[in-house]
């Protein structure tokens, strides 16, 4: 696992797995990581990454839900965590999902919109507060939102269910908006740079193809005035033993 630099593994038997150990989390150890191995002399491609976070590192936010905790399908929710002192970032989570964290901008409080909802929101969320992506503050109070079918509309309906455990999987549900942004700024800037390569590849390669047919002209025409060179030499060697 690589956050910073490489580590050397402790290998376990034959087994194609190795151990990396972090003895203490700190927000220096804390970060993204990802793994690779050699054989021979090749290197593989690296794993997808992992986001190790650190958390308890200052004060503890606020978490509430309005309309409230009890909703029906359909609705629209939003979350509202608060922190005392100012940060940059928050993260909402909930029990016993594991999407790819993302986060909210704000200074002391930040909404977290969610709708319509379905009973697949069900669930236990908490808020943290951070200044990075890696090093987070104290859990906030749980908030259970408890989510009835709307049986009038079966549009509605439960599309999975959900379960929970005793550890924390991250489940956030900040807006995708600006992430599909991004990656679309960043296709579309690919793609761009991907037509200037190619562009300049056919352009090289069709210098090369004239730079190689002026040196074929050039040996040719070398060698026919060689020939005629000679041709006039000879001859004038035999018109000189004629006229002797």
């Amino acid at each position: 696992m690589i956050p910073k630099g490489k580590q050397s593994p402790k290998q376990h038997g034959r087994r194609n797995i190795a151990m990396f150990h972090i003895p203490a989390m700190t927000p220096l150890t804390a970060g993204q990581y990802k793994c690779i191995y050699r054989s021979k002399k090749l290197w593989s491609n690296p794993s997808d990454p992992l986001d190790l976070v650190v958390t308890e590192l200052y004060d503890t936010p606020t978490l509430s839900v309005h309309p409230g905790p009890e909703v029906t399908s359909g609705e629209n929710v939003s979350f509202y965590c608060r922190l005392g002192t100012a940060t940059n970032k928050f993260f909402l989570l909930k029990e016993g999902r594991s999407p790819h964290p993302q986060h909210r901008y704000g200074n002391t409080q930040v909404e977290f919109p969610i709708g319509p909802v379905t009973t697949a929101h069900r669930g236990t969320y908490r808020c943290f507060g951070s200044y990075n992506n890696h090093a987070w503050s104290f859990p906030s109070e749980p908030v259970k939102l408890q989510v009835t079918e709307d049986f009038g509309d079966t549009s509605l309906a439960p599309t999975e269910h959900t379960s929970f455990s005793d550890y924390w999987d991250l489940d956030l549900v900040t807006t995708e908006a600006e992430f599909q942004q991004d990656l679309a700024s960043w296709d579309h800037t690919a793609q761009n740079l991907l037509r200037i390569i190619l562009a300049f590849l056919v352009l090289v390669a069709l210098m090369c193809l004239l730079a190689e047919d002026w040196l074929w002209r050039k040996r040719a025409q070398e060698k026919a005035n060689g020939a005629s060179s000679q041709e006039c030499r000879r001859r004038f060697r035999t018109q000189r033993r004629l006229n002797e």
